[in-house]
């Protein structure tokens, strides 16, 4: 991961409900080395499944490796965009292999929920470093906008190497990126909203995925 937490932008310890979690370990230790030992004496209030309680992060983060999907989420972030946060949080759960930050390298973290320490993240200065990468990486970028000559998201295949770019909040995607892109995509609407939060359809996308590609008994968590 090439992007560190900032301190200033993480929860703190008091935003966090008492009962989320398990106390300290009761009973005999355990050996096995993904156990931390000041989780298990002090319990463990993270924001993780059952399956990773008392691990350390480390060992969580490589059990995911190990289990990740191949399809990548992308975001630019020319104006500070705060819907990041929420779009790395729901990669993580959506099992990601990368969320890239395409322009400015500082966001907001309140949002990921501390879910940034799980999920590879990558920065990009531009969409061009973006667009590069994407080639050298095998992956196919699909643009998700609802401007003229975008495919219905529930109409079309997607790809299963690729990497699903949305624009920030308001303005959308870039012009370049718009160019760019081997595919653009729509999430079909019916209310009068010209337009999703960038968060939200990074979800609807997400899971777009999933459905195409996966499922719960084929992938368990």
């Amino acid at each position: 991961m090439d992007d560190q937490p900032d301190p200033a932008d993480q929860p703190g310890p008091t935003e966090w409900p008492t009962s989320v979690g398990v106390g300290p370990w009761v009973g005999p230790w355990p050996v096995d080395p993904h156990y931390d030992r000041q989780l298990l004496a002090e319990g463990d209030r993270r924001n993780v499944v059952d399956r990773y309680r008392y691990w350390t992060l480390e060992a969580v983060v490589a059990d995911l490796d190990r289990r990740r999907h191949p399809f990548h989420v992308a975001i630019e972030n020319f104006g500070h965009d705060l819907n990041i946060g929420t779009v790395v949080r729901t990669a993580n759960a959506f099992l990601a292999a990368e969320v890239h930050v395409v322009g400015r390298r500082r966001w907001n973290r309140r949002g990921a929920m501390v879910t940034d320490r799980y999920q590879h993240l990558r920065h990009h200065a531009d969409v061009a470093g973006l667009l590069a990468h994407a080639r050298t990486a095998g992956l196919v970028v699909v643009a998700v906008d609802n401007g003229p000559g975008a495919v219905p998201l529930e109409t079309v295949d997607l790809p299963r190497a690729c990497v699903l770019l949305f624009g920030e909040e308001g303005p959308g995607l870039t012009a370049e990126a718009r160019a760019g892109a081997d595919l653009t995509v729509s999430i079909s609407q019916f209310g009068s909203t010209r337009s999703l939060n960038a968060g939200v359809a990074a979800g609807i996308a997400m899971h777009g995925w999933i459905r195409q590609h996966t499922s719960p008994t084929s992938h368990p968590a």
